[in-house]
């Protein structure tokens, strides 16, 4: 399924920067077709519910798969793994511009999210395959770094398209981004993987491995921290089009004026975060960055509440909200995935299913209770915030030993 880990690439390309083309397609199939909401339901007379459906569903179908593509890629090495999910996402993207009814379009952005995971779950395990200590730290930081650049990129893209050409452009679009990824990945990356660490998938011993992860305190506890934290930050993404045309009165071709902050305050945490990687403790740079989160969570509040709703006072602190994210997101990763040192991609998936499934109710059903009104979308960040923060501060106490079970 795979060639021998010693076959090299026929690029020479970084693998920071791969698995982070790989990781983009994420936020890129959520953002993008963002601004093509109002056309969307134009269309196909879809109701409210129905367009948050499509992302809702994207994102649960995004977590379960992400169970599936971990020990699969650590049966059968990640190479191969990725190449499948790439094919099989390029091929849903060009089936969602060619729908004919909302229905349709769930159905698609369903096959998107069982595909677009795989890139994201197993580029972290190759990443953890590869570097260790201070230097994964690094390298997972200018993921995110590249990583970053996607969300304020996407709405932008996903505006002009619909402005020029409409909304089945933007699948188009995401189609050829996906060839674009499959023949980087397919030239420039080797398997990481060898065989002799590769293990059984038997559905037993796969079982066994996520209750163990899933009764692990410390892992759960990086896991459910992160996505709680992110969260914070996904309801503005999530309920992007509520805040753009409702709450700011604002056009499909605007959406930048709320991502390109909040994606600069991620890529100049990131940036941070790498160069302080190895100088700086884990725990300080941690510590650091709750304090940033919870900081910007209480000025969102009081703007919410004293200031005038502009699109300054709205995105500001939600820019150093993410500054305080970028800080904390790298070290929580590779934490969690040390938790299992010989099963990391069995860890990137629960990981990725937890995160993503906390998304999906996110998106699902706390942006619809709390679009409403800027001050309870502030408030709902800021209460995930602060139970990040206290679950991290339990984990920090807690000592635990990595797992070192190999189902081989």
């Amino acid at each position: 399924m795979t060639p021998p880990s010693t076959a090299a690439p026929r690029l020479a390309l970084p693998l920071s920067f791969v698995v982070a083309m790989l990781a983009m397609l994420a936020p890129f199939t959520i953002d993008t077709y963002l601004p093509s909401f109002p056309s969307i339901a134009s269309e196909f007379g879809a109701s409210d519910l129905q367009l948050q459906q499509t992302l809702s569903l994207y994102l649960l179908a995004f977590a379960v798969s992400t169970l599936i593509y971990g020990p699969l890629s650590d049966g059968f090495g990640r190479r191969g793994v990725v190449l499948l999910a790439l094919l099989v996402y390029v091929a849903s993207s060009v089936g969602a511009a060619l729908v004919v009814d909302i229905d349709q379009l769930i159905v698609m952005r369903i096959l998107q999210g069982l595909s677009a995971s795989a890139g994201l779950v197993v580029g972290r395990a190759m990443v953890r395959d590869l570097y260790h200590g201070h230097e994964a730290h690094r390298v997972m930081a200018m993921v995110m770094m590249l990583f970053a650049i996607a969300p304020a990129v996407a709405p932008l893209v996903g505006g002009l398209l619909q402005s020029w050409l409409g909304w089945r452009s933007v699948f188009l679009f995401l189609a050829l981004l996906g060839a674009l990824v499959t023949l980087l990945f397919y030239l420039g990356i080797r398997e990481t993987l060898p065989r002799d660490k590769r293990h059984s998938i038997h559905p037993l011993k796969v079982g066994r491995l996520y209750l163990n992860a899933f009764v692990s305190p410390r892992f759960m506890g990086l896991t459910i921290a992160f996505s709680l934290m992110f969260g914070g930050f996904f309801l503005y993404v999530a309920g992007a089009p509520v805040v753009i045309f409702e709450h700011l009165g604002l056009k499909s071709n605007d959406f930048w004026l709320l991502f390109i902050p909040l994606v600069s305050g991620m890529a100049v945490g990131s940036m941070l975060s790498r160069r302080m990687a190895g100088r700086i403790a884990p725990e300080w740079m941690l510590a650091a960055g709750f304090l940033i989160m919870v900081v910007a969570g209480l000025l969102n509040v009081a703007q919410s509440l004293w200031l005038e709703t502009t699109p300054l006072t709205v995105i500001a602190p939600l820019t150093l909200y993410t500054f305080g994210v970028a800080l904390v997101i790298p070290i929580l990763t590779v934490m969690g995935l040390d938790c299992f040192p010989k099963n990391r991609g069995m860890a990137s998936a629960m990981q990725g299913f937890l995160q993503m499934s906390y998304g999906a109710l996110v998106a699902g059903a706390l942006v619809p209770l709390f679009a409403h009104a800027l001050t309870s979308l502030a408030m709902a960040m800021l209460l995930q915030c602060v139970v990040a923060t206290l679950i991290w501060l339990a984990v920090e106490s807690f000592t635990e030993a990595p797992v070192e079970e190999d189902v081989s």
